[in-house]
């Protein structure tokens, strides 16, 4: 992708694990600036899909504009390299404009792929993918995760052993291509910048970190999750990307029948839990990220303070 760097100051980006309160310090440290917020959030890229997925509310949106929300319905596709393009399209209007932009979030490829680029291998071979899908669905459990982790160990590595899709690309690839796609990515080495970022990944202790998480599930289930789950079950195919984000599989599998709903509702805390630990070590593996500890921070202003005292914001960001 031909990109001209937009500007020579870092831009910030505040990360952080599922529930350690990006949002409200995010929000409250961009009305400070005049900032625009760009989201990098791989599920409230989807319409409909709000409570669930945390989005900012409505008033919170009003006082600071929101980029990469609501951009897509759940059933169109969208991979990294659409959201790439659709976030550096806002960066570029927010900067053209001297504007502010401040990138929150906590998917980890979409921040990577926004701070190095993407490495772009050869195009899908649906045939090759039926095949490989096809032997997921006669062999063991996890057969293809065993593939990958014979031919490619750095790729399955980095990719968590449910996570089909990513899975099967690692494996199109070295089949298409007889080379590792670790191999690729490391010639490549994600340098498509043009910009300068300063990621901070905000992180509390275990303890508080998953106590936040539990109170986030219940108030989730409080404003109304089961009915927005019913709603889009209306809508929607259940074998959706979009549906198989946190809070939709755990209460479509109890609305089939599968599942009680205390049973779900604690199977959801843990996956949630879980989802934090791949978040921890995601980040883990960033060089460029300044990890700022929040634990015992509970007003939104405080956080913002700590943000602030680990930048110099008015001399050395955008």
């Amino acid at each position: 992708m031909d990109h001209q760097p937009s500007t020579t100051k870092p831009i910030l980006i505040i990360a952080g694990p599922t529930a350690v309160g990006k949002t409200d310090a995010s929000i409250l440290l961009a009305r400070e600036l005049g900032a625009e917020i760009v989201s990098a959030d791989s599920m409230q890229i989807y319409r409909g899909m709000d409570i669930g997925t945390a989005k900012p509310t409505k008033e919170q949106r009003r006082l600071v504009y929101h980029h990469m929300i609501d951009i897509v319905d759940p059933d169109q596709p969208y991979s990294v390299g659409d959201y790439l393009r659709d976030a550096r399209m806002a960066l570029d209007g927010i900067l053209a404009s001297e504007g502010t932009p401040i990138v929150v979030g906590g998917s980890g490829l979409y921040i990577r792929a926004l701070m190095r680029g993407l490495f772009h291998g050869p195009p899908a071979d649906l045939a090759l993918r039926e095949q490989l899908l096809r032997r997921e669905a006669e062999g063991e459990s996890g057969i293809l995760y065993s593939d990958l982790v014979k031919v490619d160990p750095e790729s399955a590595v980095k990719i968590h052993p449910n996570d089909l899709r990513r899975t099967i690309r690692a494996l199109e690839v070295y089949y298409l291509r007889d080379r590792k796609l670790s191999d690729f990515q490391n010639e490549h080495a994600f340098q498509d910048k043009p910009y300068r970022f300063r990621l901070l990944f905000l992180v509390r202790s275990k303890v508080e970190l998953y106590g936040r998480i539990e109170q986030r599930v219940d108030q989730m289930l409080a404003e109304g999750l089961e009915a927005e789950v019913k709603t889009l079950m209306g809508r929607y195919r259940p074998d959706l990307i979009a549906m198989q984000g946190l809070g939709y599989k755990q209460l479509m599998t109890h609305f089939l029948g599968n599942m009680p709903l205390e049973e779900t509702i604690t199977l959801l805390k843990r996956d949630t839990r879980r989802y934090a630990k791949r978040q921890f070590t995601w980040f883990r593996r960033e060089p460029e990220s300044c990890w700022v500890d929040i634990t015992g921070i509970k007003e939104p202003e405080e956080i913002a303070d700590r943000i602030k005292k680990n930048i110099e914001i008015s001399n050395d960001l955008v």
